[in-house]
C-alpha cells in the first residue's frame, strides 16, 4: 500500500486517511453526495470561485474505496444516463447517400450550421454513430457540433470539437495556452 495517495491536486497521507475513516464513521446517515460536501467544508476544499470541490472529493473517495482504504455508504440512487454502458446509442437516420456527381460549382454553397441544443442535434448524433468509424461518444466538457448542408436540404458532413483535457497544454504553433481543441468529423 502506498504511503500517500494523489488525486487531482490533493495529497492524502496515512494521517488524513485515518481522519477520512473517522469522518465517514461519524456521518453514517450521509449519502455519498452529502458526505463529499461535508468533507469539503470540514477541510476547506474550495475552488478559486469559492465553490466546494465536491466532485473532486467524490472522485478521491471512490479511488480510495476501490483501493480498499475506506468504506463508503452504499449508493442510494442511480441517475439514468450517468453510466456509459447504460446510455443508448443514438438512433440512425435515413438520409440520401447517393453520390453527388457534379462539378463543385454546380453544387452551390455549403451551409454550415451549429446544431448543439437544437432540433438537429439528434440528427448529428445519429449520423456520427452511423458513419464515423469510431461511432458516437458524448463529448465531455465544452464542445461544438456542426452540420454542413448541401443545397440547403442534405447533410454532407458532421463536425465536432471539444475542449482538451485539463492536464494537456496547448499543442501546435497556432494555439495559445489553454486553447487546445480536439476535433472529430465525418463526411457522409
Amino acid at each position: 500500500m502506498p504511503e500517500t495517495w494523489r488525486y487531482r491536486g490533493q495529497t492524502i497521507d496515512r494521517e488524513q486517511l485515518a481522519f477520512l475513516r473517522e469522518f465517514i464513521a461519524a456521518h453514517p446517515d450521509s449519502s455519498r453526495w452529502k458526505l463529499s460536501r461535508q468533507l469539503c467544508e470540514a477541510l476547506g476544499w474550495k475552488q478559486a470561485n469559492g465553490a466546494l470541490r465536491d466532485v473532486v472529493c467524490r472522485g478521491l473517495l471512490l479511488l480510495l474505496e476501490r483501493a480498499g482504504e475506506i468504506a463508503l455508504p452504499p449508493v442510494r440512487r442511480l441517475i439514468p444516463g450517468q453510466c456509459r454502458n447504460t446510455r443508448l446509442p443514438p438512433e440512425p437516420f435515413l438520409i440520401d447517400t447517393t453520390p453527388l456527381v457534379m462539378p463543385l460549382s454546380a453544387l452551390g454553397g455549403i451551409e454550415i450550421q451549429p446544431v448543439r441544443r437544437t432540433a438537429d442535434e439528434p440528427l448529428f448524433n445519429g449520423l456520427m454513430e452511423q458513419y464515423h468509424y469510431l461511432g458516437y461518444e458524448q463529448p465531455v466538457g465544452e464542445h461544438l457540433k456542426y452540420l454542413a448542408w448541401a443545397r440547403g436540404a442534405r447533410p454532407v458532413a458532421a463536425l465536432a470539437w471539444s475542449s482538451s483535457p485539463r492536464h494537456l497544454g496547448a499543442r501546435g504553433t497556432a494555439t495559445s495556452a489553454g486553447a487546445s481543441r480536439r476535433g472529430s468529423g465525418t463526411f457522409i
